[in-house]
C-alpha cells in the first residue's frame, strides 16, 4: 500500500505563541523530518505577516532559513496603524492565503496536518473533509487556556497534542547557540542554521 500522500500547513504566529506557552523552542527540520516519516510528504507551508516597513525584520531569517530548507513560505505585509489611544498596532493574518493553498491542494492529498488552533479554520476543515481528505489539527489543551478552540478539535479527524511531540520537533536547550554578530543573518551566513535549523538560537519574534 502506497504511502498517504500528505502536506503540512503551519499558521507560523499561532504555532510559535503555542510552543511558548508551553515552553520549547521549535527546530523546523526535526519537524520537517518528523512528518517525512508519516508518509509521502507533498508539502509543508509556513504562513506569515511581514513589516515591511521595518528595515530589519526579526522573523525574516527565520522566514529565509524555511524557504532554504524544504518549506514552501508564504507571506504578506502587515498593516500597521495607530489605534485611538495613539498606540501603534499592526494588523494582519494569513488566513484567506491558508485556505486558498489548502483547498487547491486538497484534491491531491490524503491527509492535512494543519498546525494551529485558530477556530475560524474550523469550516475551512470542514469542507476539505467533504473532499475526501483528513484532516489532523495539531495544537495543545496543556495550557490554560487551551490554544486550541473546541470547535476546531471537534471537527478534526486527529488531534495531536503539540506537548507531546516536544522531545522530537523542539530543540534541546543546550544546544543554544549565541546570537552572531554583525546584524542580520543572511542565507549564505552559517549562523543561519545554528539559529534557526538544527540549532536556532534567539528566536523570532513573530508578529
Amino acid at each position: 500500500m502506497a504511502d498517504p500522500r500528505i502536506a503540512l500547513f503551519i499558521d507560523g504566529a499561532n504555532l510559535y505563541a503555542t510552543s511558548k506557552q508551553l515552553g520549547f523552542d521549535m527546530d523546523y527540520r526535526r519537524l520537517l523530518k518528523e512528518f517525512q516519516g508519516r508518509g509521502n510528504l507533498i508539502r509543508a507551508f509556513y504562513f506569515t505577516t511581514l513589516i515591511e516597513s521595518e528595515e530589519y525584520s526579526s522573523i525574516r531569517p527565520l522566514v529565509d532559513w524555511l524557504d532554504y530548507n524544504g518549506y514552501r513560505v508564504i507571506t504578506k505585509a502587515a498593516k500597521e496603524f495607530t489605534d485611538a489611544t495613539g498606540r501603534r498596532r499592526v494588523k494582519g493574518n494569513m488566513d484567506i492565503e491558508l485556505a486558498i493553498e489548502m483547498l487547491e491542494l486538497a484534491p491531491h492529498l490524503d491527509q492535512i496536518y494543519l498546525f494551529s488552533g485558530d477556530g475560524d479554520f474550523r469550516p475551512l476543515v470542514e469542507a476539505v473533509q467533504r473532499k475526501g481528505v483528513k484532516v489532523a489539527v495539531v495544537s495543545t489543551i496543556s495550557t490554560n487556556p487551551p490554544m486550541v478552540s473546541d470547535e476546531l478539535r471537534r471537527q478534526c479527524d486527529e488531534f495531536l497534542d503539540l506537548s507531546h511531540l516536544m522531545q522530537k520537533i523542539g530543540r534541546d536547550p543546550s544546544e543554544r547557540a549565541p546570537r552572531p554578530p554583525g546584524g542580520p543573518v543572511t542565507p549564505g551566513n552559517p549562523g543561519l542554521e545554528r539559529r534557526y535549523g538544527i540549532r536556532q538560537g534567539d528566536d523570532p519574534a513573530e508578529v
